[in-house]
């Protein structure tokens, strides 16, 4: 299923993906830093939600409390948890 996520304190405005189970596919950032964004996207494609969050919730930009990075583990982790409260 395809999710969008509206982030909030970071330069991205909404990150996109699809969610197979746990599986995080087809990650894609609107705004924030173009390539980085890009890479990260390639580089957690086909993790786990849990893989998601291990590597990436934390992580700050800056003096901001939240990084675009942040905010995709923050993401994954809703979308899972929504799906399985519906299911």
């Amino acid at each position: 299923m395809r999710y969008d996520y509206p982030t909030e304190m970071v330069c991205s405005q909404l990150i996109s993906f699809d969610l197979n189970d746990d599986v995080v596919t087809n990650i894609e950032f609107m705004g924030g830093c173009n390539g980085n964004l890009k890479a990260i996207s390639k580089l957690v494609d086909g993790w786990t939600v849990d893989k998601i969050e291990e590597y990436l919730k934390g992580n700050l930009c800056g003096r901001r409390p939240t990084s675009c990075a942040d905010q995709l583990a923050r993401a994954v982790r809703k979308a899972y948890d929504e799906s399985k409260a519906s299911a």
